[in-house]
């Protein structure tokens, strides 16, 4: 069994190696479109479907208190190996766009018992400096997210099919729960609840300082994975308006999503100086500032502007997010924590196919370069929320 101080860096690196299922598909989409003659408007069906997936099984996991009842690390290994799983279910040779649908859906479903899981057994561990206990969780988060794009490049330099990416995330995911299982025992501050209340979801929104942390949250969503989804289109698009622009997309793509796992490490150092409240707000404002003023980069001639814009962007827009989590457990009693947070993160999740979807259908109707204004919207109605007097 593992001692307190290696408690967090096994918890940090399971979360890593069970998130990389979330983009495992977004990683070869390429190859998806290719292998199984799908048209490119399947990128926003099939990332949909990861946070569609998400989202049931958050509810479902919320309703039942499931995480507040139940072993957390056991639920943890149970959905890793689900959703290692379904991730395999990608490489049948007779899939068509409804079945990656459904195995995408799977996969996002199993995601439900991993990330607010992963939160909640943090949260039974540390209950001082939880700020930067989630930021080095969600910065795992972000990392394993971003991950898949490098090991397609990996993959590509290497001369390996793309169904290797798939299998080895689905190892890694495999490992993850395994670890948390034989590693991470309950926390010393984890309060059981005996049966399922399933009014729970709806009374921890009558806390207002609760309600403020959320729907700060809601607005970052509505930003964050339509942009990570969208990074590939804008960096393709760059490409082939500048035939001169060299640069691996898998790559950067990579550099843009998981850098990002680094600022949510670092807010968490920067809340316990400036307060997570204000810290929170801040990124949110920067990132809101990128959506408006993401034209002006994208037209101008300039690899490496738009590379370091957009990997600026990429920190600040989910350096938040570890933040607001923080918010909503401190307002939230300890019974009920691993269902607020889950419920909270299945509204979030909801957000985002909505945001993601808008992106994919505007897509085909604007220039890429002016995508990203709308997103402005969700930072804007998150600072409102957050910093409105009650």
């Amino acid at each position: 069994m593992a001692d307190r101080r290696s408690i967090l860096p096994v918890i940090v690196f399971a979360q890593f190696c069970c998130t990389s299922l979330w983009f495992a598909g977004n990683g070869v989409m390429n190859d998806l479109l290719l292998s199984f003659d799908l048209k490119a408007q399947a990128l926003g069906h099939l990332t949909s479907a990861v946070q569609f997936g998400f989202i049931s099984g958050t509810l479902s996991f919320a309703f039942l208190t499931i995480s507040d009842r139940f072993s957390p690390s056991k639920v943890f290994l149970v959905c890793a190996l689900f959703g290692a799983f379904f991730n395999l279910g990608i490489l049948l040779e007779s899939n068509d766009l409804i079945t990656l649908i459904i195995f995408r859906f799977l996969t996002g479903f199993s995601l439900a018992g991993i990330y607010p899981v992963g939160m909640k057994i943090a949260a039974d561990y540390f209950d001082k400096g939880l700020g930067r206990s989630l930021g080095y969780l969600v910065g795992a988060l972000v990392i394993g997210t971003a991950f898949p794009h490098l090991l397609k490049e990996i993959s590509g330099s290497i001369r390996l099919e793309w169904r290797s990416v798939i299998i080895f995330t689905s190892l890694l995911a495999g490992l993850g729960g395994l670890l948390i299982l034989s590693l991470v025992p309950d926390g010393p501050y984890r309060t059981k609840r005996h049966k399922p209340d399933l009014s729970l979801a709806y009374k921890v929104f009558r806390n207002s300082d609760f309600r403020s942390a959320a729907f700060g949250y809601f607005g970052h969503m509505w930003e964050l994975y339509a942009f990570w989804a969208f990074v590939p289109v804008i960096l393709t698009y760059f490409k082939t308006i500048h035939a001169e622009a060299e640069f691996s997309i898998s790559l950067i793509s990579f550099l843009i999503i998981g850098l990002g796992g680094l600022a949510c490490m670092i807010g968490g150092y920067i809340s316990e100086s400036f307060g997570t409240k204000n810290t929170a707000g801040s990124a949110l404002f920067l990132s809101g500032l990128c959506c408006l003023i993401s034209p002006l980069v994208f037209i101008m001639n300039s690899q490496i502007l738009l590379i370091a814009f957009l990997i600026f962007w990429g920190l600040v827009v989910v350096a938040d997010s570890p933040l607001f989590s923080t918010l909503v457990a401190q307002n939230t009693p300890p019974e009920s924590r691993g269902t607020a947070l889950t419920i909270v993160n299945c509204v979030g999740f909801s957000i985002t196919i909505v945001s993601i979807q808008l992106l994919n259908l505007l897509s085909t109707q604007l220039n890429p370069v002016f995508l990203y204004i709308i997103l402005a919207l969700g930072p804007i109605l998150g600072l409102i929320s957050l910093f409105r007097k009650t």
